[in-house]
């Protein structure tokens, strides 16, 4: 399927076997982050592989407006659109770049919270004001150099606050102290940063609860970015729904540096045996009786709406935590989750912890499933491709707004078709 603004798209598999070959995309999460190093060291360095996702392309995009817009004296707008990591690692970025920045987003990007990331930088110095609404874009930025060296940040709310701050310490006079106070969510990516600052020169000490960036410059150097393992957890979502199974996905790394790589170890307890190969992983499936499944996704938010399709797919009870963050994504993703999950005639439950909701929990059902489904993806991409799955159990699915996954896996629908989906 190509094309944009098509409204909706049915997807049937006239069989339950899935076989073939899948060019994963290449990761947008390190993608962006060789993007900002980029911009931050001033230097253009070759990135091979990198990511076509919209995301990614919008980065890259702003960056380059940025760029040749810093000698201007007007306010310069930049729009982040429905983009987080855009959104957060350029209001890092812009707050140590001479000039006016003005950094709106999306309708949704106006609910999506900021405030932990503005006060810290302002805390550093930084002069940044709310447009609208305190604690949410949009949001006026005056670069200036930035003074201050410590902070105490929440990690407990988006990764991405952290990472914008440690991406920007090495070009702070004094480097950076950064203090983690409370649970961290998505942990992972917050590594992930880590170890691409490393590979590009940054001196990085790191304690349990204390990061100390010291002050000094990214060294450029060539790089070829790995597949998305994110991405690749539709097509592990896929692989329990299916009868037979034999495909392999290629690009993905048993050393990477991405932590939805434990998809593996995931899904071995759904008995999808993981191979990996010279190219990628290949992926097959033994018969294993699964009468009920429990997984803290704190660390692991993106793979969260796969697991839990294939779980209501299969008809296993489930209870899934540490899903607070997924309430400030591209949608609620628990809501979301729960409205749609609910139309396979499966009970679904949500809990708080707090003044937030942070699990969901799927009934067993013996009622079978409807011949065919009309899912809404909310604005949101891995909603999109967490359902679309489900039509090697119902038949047929209609996908509503089916566009989203450019965002991070524009190939998505195509790659489906080249395994035997049917996209109409």
């Amino acid at each position: 399927m190509q094309g944009r603004n098509i409204t909706s798209i049915n997807v049937t598999k006239p069989d339950r076997i899935l076989k073939g070959t899948i060019r994963l995309p290449a990761s947008k999460s390190i993608s962006n982050r060789l993007l900002m190093i980029g911009a931050l060291s001033g230097t253009n360095f070759p990135v091979g592989n990198l990511s076509e996702a919209d995301d990614t392309v919008l980065l890259q995009k702003l960056i380059g407006s940025v760029q040749s817009s810093v000698a201007r004296k007007k306010v310069v707008e930049l729009d982040a659109g429905n983009a987080g990591t855009v959104m957060r690692f350029l209001t890092a970025w812009l707050s140590m770049t001479p000039g006016k920045w003005v950094v709106a987003g999306s309708e949704r990007m106006k609910e999506r919270p900021i405030g932990i990331l503005v006060d810290a930088l302002n805390h550093l110095g930084a002069s940044i004001d709310y447009l609208a609404k305190p604690g949410y874009p949009p949001l006026l930025i005056r670069g200036k150099e930035l003074k201050g060296r410590e902070l105490l940040i929440d990690p407990g709310v988006s990764s991405q606050f952290t990472s914008a701050l440690l991406l920007i310490a090495p070009y702070l006079p004094d480097g950076l102290i950064l203090t983690l106070k409370g649970s961290a969510v998505s942990a992972p990516y917050v590594k992930m940063t880590m170890k691409l600052m490393k590979s590009y020169g940054a001196m990085i000490r790191e304690g349990k609860t204390r990061i100390h960036v010291q002050p000094g410059s990214y060294k450029p150097h060539d790089f070829t970015v790995e597949a998305d393992w994110s991405a690749a957890a539709f097509w592990y979502e896929a692989a329990v729904l299916a009868e037979v199974v034999d495909i392999e996905l290629l690009g993905l790394r048993a050393d990477s540096i991405q932590g939805d790589s434990i998809l593996p170890e995931v899904y071995r307890n759904f008995g999808i045996v993981t191979e990996f190969t010279q190219n990628g992983v290949r992926l097959t499936r033994l018969r294993k009786k699964n009468d009920g499944f429990y997984f803290d996704f704190t660390d692991h938010p993106d793979i969260a709406q796969s697991v839990i399709a294939a779980c209501a797919g299969m008809r296993i009870r489930g209870r899934f935590e540490g899903l607070k963050s997924l309430q400030i994504k591209e949608t609620d993703r628990l809501r979301a989750l729960k409205n749609e999950i609910a139309k396979l005639g499966i009970a679904v439950e949500l809990s708080t912890q707090g003044d937030s909701l942070s699990a969901l929990e799927i009934k067993t059902s013996n009622t079978s499933f409807p011949g065919s489904l009309s899912f809404e993806t909310y604005g949101d991409h891995r909603m999109a491709m967490a359902l679309a799955p489900l039509a090697l159990k119902c038949g047929t699915v209609k996908i509503l707004n089916p566009d989203v996954v450019v965002k991070s896996y524009p190939h998505f629908w195509s790659d489906l078709q080249q395994v035997g989906f049917r996209i109409d």
